[in-house]
C-alpha cells in the first residue's frame, strides 16, 4: 500500500477487535486512533474467504504503516476460520507421532506451520498467535490437546519446526503462554490462576521451549495471565520482573511481547481497562490486546497516554506479513497439496483415537 491510500502514522500499542464481517464507521474511527496498532479477528468476523479478504484489505488500507491483523489459528479447537481453510489437527497429535517417529513428526510439524500460515497470509492476515508451547501436564482445562506434549525437549523441537514452517511461508510466530500455562487447572478466561511452583522448577521444565524458540529467533512471546506466586504477586503479563528481568535480560528475548486479552477474568481483577492496559505496557508489553469489550477499548483509547519507543515500534513492524500467495492458486501448489495430505492423515488418526 502507498501512503496516498492511507494516513501515515506510527503503529500504536493496543490491538482491538471489531463486531462483524465488515468495518462500521465508528470502528474505522477507533482504528484511526494513534494508540491502535492492529485488529484481532474472531469467528464472528468470518463469513467466507472473499468477505475476509475484503475485510483485511479494508483494514490494511486505513493507515501506513498498515495496521497489524492477527488471529488465534493454532489448529484443533482453536481455529477461527473453517470454510475454505484446511482443518488443522490439535498439536497433541504431533506429540503422539513423535513418540514413534520423531523425524516424521518434525517434517509434519513444518508442513503444518507452513500450511496454516500460507492460508492465512493468502487472505490478508499478518500473523497467528501460535505456536502454543505450554507443557501438557494432563490437568489444564484450557490447554489440553493444544499442547504438543509434556516433555520439554519434544515441545521445543516440534514448536521449532512449526515456527520454521510459518517463517518459510512469510509469517511471524508468537510463542505462548510465557513462562508456561500447562501446570495449573484453572482457565484464565473465567477465573484467577495461581501456580505455586518455584522458579527453578519452571525454569527447568516450562521455560525450556521458550528458550529454544528465542535462540532461533521467535518474533513474539505472549505472557500468561497466571500468578507464579513464588516469583511475583502479579500475573506474568503485568510483571516487570517476568517481562524485563527474566524474559528480556535472562532469556535475551528481543522480539515483541504481546499481552493476552485484557478482558479475561484473570486480568480484570487488576483495575479498570485503562489501568490494566497501562500496567501491562509499563511492565514491558509492546502490544496489549483488548477484546470482546468495545466500551473497554474506547475507555483505553480515551484515557491511556502512552508513547511507544522506536524499538518497540520496530518489533511490531516485524510482525507484518512478509509474502503471500494468491488464495485461488493454492490448490495447484505442490507444497500446499503435500501439506494438506499430511493434515488429512493426522486428522484421521486423531478421529480414530477419539473413537477409542
Amino acid at each position: 500500500m502507498n501512503t496516498a491510500s492511507g494516513e501515515s502514522m506510527s503503529l500504536g500499542s493496543v490491538m482491538v477487535d471489531i463486531a462483524g464481517t465488515q468495518l462500521q464507521s465508528h470502528e474505522i474511527e477507533r482504528l484511526m486512533d494513534p494508540l491502535v496498532a492492529g485488529v484481532i479477528l474472531f469467528t464472528r468476523n468470518f463469513e467466507s474467504v472473499e468477505q475476509l479478504k475484503a475485510l483485511t484489505d479494508a483494514v490494511h488500507a486505513l493507515r501506513h504503516p498498515r495496521l497489524l491483523i492477527g488471529v488465534d489459528h493454532e489448529g484443533g479447537r482453536v481455529q477461527r476460520f473453517r470454510a475454505g481453510f484446511t482443518h488443522i489437527p490439535p498439536m497433541r497429535v504431533l506429540g503422539q507421532l513423535h513418540e514413534t517417529n520423531p523425524q516424521l513428526s518434525y517434517d509434519y510439524a513444518e508442513k503444518i506451520g507452513w500450511l496454516l500460515a500460507t492460508e492465512l497470509l493468502a487472505v490478508g492476515v499478518d500473523f497467528s498467535f501460535a505456536p502454543v508451547v505450554d507443557l501438557d501436564y494432563g490437568g489444564s482445562k484450557v490447554i489440553g490437546d493444544r499442547a504438543f506434549a509434556m516433555n520439554p525437549q519434544t515441545v521445543s523441537m516440534l514448536a521449532f519446526h512449526v515456527m520454521s514452517g510459518m517463517r518459510n511461508a512469510g509469517m511471524a510466530s508468537v510463542a505462548k503462554h510465557f513462562p508456561g500455562h500447562g501446570f495449573i487447572e484453572a482457565d484464565t478466561h473465567t477465573e484467577m490462576a495461581i501456580d505455586g511452583r518455584s522458579f527453578t522448577e519452571i525454569e527447568q521444565k516450562d521455560l525450556q521451549p521458550f528458550l529454544n524458540l528465542i535462540e532461533n529467533g521467535v518474533d513474539a512471546v505472549m505472557p500468561a495471565h497466571v500468578i507464579y506466586s513464588q516469583v511475583d504477586s502479579k500475573p506474568a503479563g503485568f510483571s516487570a520482573h517476568w517481562l524485563q528481568t527474566i524474559l528480556r535480560q535472562t532469556c535475551h528475548f528481543e522480539g515483541a511481547i504481546i499481552s493476552d486479552d485484557m478482558s479475561m477474568k484473570a486480568a480484570t481483577e487488576f483495575g479498570t481497562a485503562s489501568e490494566r492496559v497501562l500496567s501491562a505496557l509499563q511492565a514491558g508489553c509492546d502490544l496489549v490486546l483488548v477484546c470482546n469489550d468495545p466500551n473497554a477499548a474506547d475507555e483505553v483509547l480515551s484515557k491511556v497516554n502512552w508513547h511507544a519507543t522506536a524499538l518497540s515500534h520496530a518489533r511490531l513492524i516485524r510482525l507484518h506479513a512478509h509474502k503471500k500467495m494468491d488464495y485461488n492458486k493454492l490448490q495447484y501448489n505442490p507444497l500446499w497439496q503435500a501439506a494438506v495430505s499430511v493434515v488429512k492423515h493426522l486428522n484421521q488418526k486423531n478421529d480414530q483415537q477419539e473413537l477409542i
